[in-house]
């Protein structure tokens, strides 16, 4: 996404080998093909990855979250970033639980219809979290650091603050789809085509 960005800031120009951003576009594209499609990971994150071991790993995931959000807390300036995240993660606990209680009901079609959703919200509440952590590491370099890197810590900060304010409540139109198990691309029928 860095990468298109890049390509939209600088227009035109910027797809033209001129500019390095082209070659990093084309270089990145190559990382969906290395990592396998995320249909697949989807397909593997919630249909068997967060039911191991009894759900161990998702609950130690959410309580690393919390205890962030937690540390967050004592940080008034870090309030609106940490609400979003909250929000977020309380929202994609209560899907997580409907779509598991779907899988173990033998539901399985409807609860893996919309696993790509799932992904991209999940990974957004991950990245969210590790903004946070890196914002309350900002803080603390601001309060405790070395003055001369105040603007590497404000640059985190507000880093920070775009991922949690812009991209992870842009997930709530695909937590509703989830919500609502909606079976738009489960019912399509080949003959359609």
């Amino acid at each position: 996404k860095a990468n298109e960005l890049a390509i939209q800031i600088l227009g035109g120009h910027g797809y033209t080998r001129e500019y390095p951003v082209e070659q990093f576009y084309r270089d990145n594209r190559l990382n969906p093909i290395h990592e396998g499609t995320h249909g697949i990971q989807s397909l593997d994150l919630l249909g068997r990855k967060l039911m191991q071991n009894n759900g161990a790993g998702l609950q130690q995931l959410l309580g690393l979250i919390q205890d962030c959000c937690q540390r967050a807390a004592a940080h008034e300036a870090l309030a609106p970033l940490r609400q979003p995240l909250e929000q977020h993660i309380a929202r994609l606990t209560r899907v997580t639980q409907a779509l598991l209680g779907d899988l173990m009901a033998g539901k399985i079609n409807q609860a893996l219809a919309n696993s790509a959703l799932y992904l991209k919200v999940f990974g957004h509440a991950v990245i969210g979290w590790r903004w946070l952590e890196q914002a309350l590491r900002a803080e603390h370099g601001l309060t405790d650091g070395n003055p001369a890197d105040a603007d590497f810590y404000r640059g985190k900060l507000q880093a920070a603050r775009y991922f949690l304010t812009w991209e992870v409540p842009g997930c709530q139109p695909e937590l509703t789809l989830l919500e609502a198990r909606d079976d738009t691309c489960l019912n399509m029928q080949e003959g359609w085509f």
